[in-house]
């Protein structure tokens, strides 16, 4: 991984611990509240791509891991890990780096439509389906309370996904990250 990579990596780490600056907006009934940070995630996976998105997460991850308060409400620490939000931590590495694949894969196609089906299952899908089990086990609700509670969650994250196609198609447009292997042509 060349320094540039590193630096876009940390880039998308300090951008999803900013979004953790905003406040949470707690929801009735759920012990989730509803983050800034899966629009850093989003953003993560449709800016990097698979490897650098996924890998920002993780720095992410290890930073909060380590102490460092940097999830929404200025949580931090190895107790995040084992709580009902813990399902939703752990799924922000896979969803970056499926919202990378995904773009990565509509690359040469990639528009505004690609970008939303992108943000959409890597970062809706991917998410609710690690988070919402979590949230069951570790949150003292039941599977279909916290099936249903998600609900609420669906129209932010929406936004989010739109917010984050329509950044990543600027900065394609601007600034490609993503760089694809060229096919070379081989030799008899």
């Amino acid at each position: 991984m060349k320094s540039r990579d590193l630096a876009y990596v940390a880039l998308f780490a300090a951008i999803v611990a900013v979004l953790g600056l905003l406040p949470p907006v707690n929801v009735p009934g759920l012990p989730v509240p509803i983050t800034a940070q899966t629009l850093g995630v989003m953003l993560a996976g449709s800016v990097l791509g698979a490897k650098r998105g996924g890998l920002s997460l993780l720095v992410f991850l290890a930073l909060v891991a380590a102490g460092a308060p940097l999830l929404s409400g200025g949580r931090g620490g190895l107790a995040v890990f084992a709580g009902p939000t813990a399902g939703y931590l752990y799924s922000w590495p896979i969803a970056a780096f499926v919202i990378g694949l995904l773009t990565q894969l509509f690359w040469k196609r990639f528009n505004l439509a690609w970008a939303l089906v992108a943000n959409m299952i890597g970062g809706i899908v991917v998410i609710y389906a690690i988070g919402i089990p979590f949230t069951a086990l570790f949150g003292d609700v039941s599977l279909w309370a916290s099936f249903t509670g998600s609900f609420t969650f669906i129209p932010g994250d929406l936004v989010k996904a739109v917010a984050a196609s329509v950044v990543a198609v600027a900065v394609r447009r601007a600034y490609p990250v993503i760089e694809l292997p060229s096919r070379r042509a081989t030799a008899g």
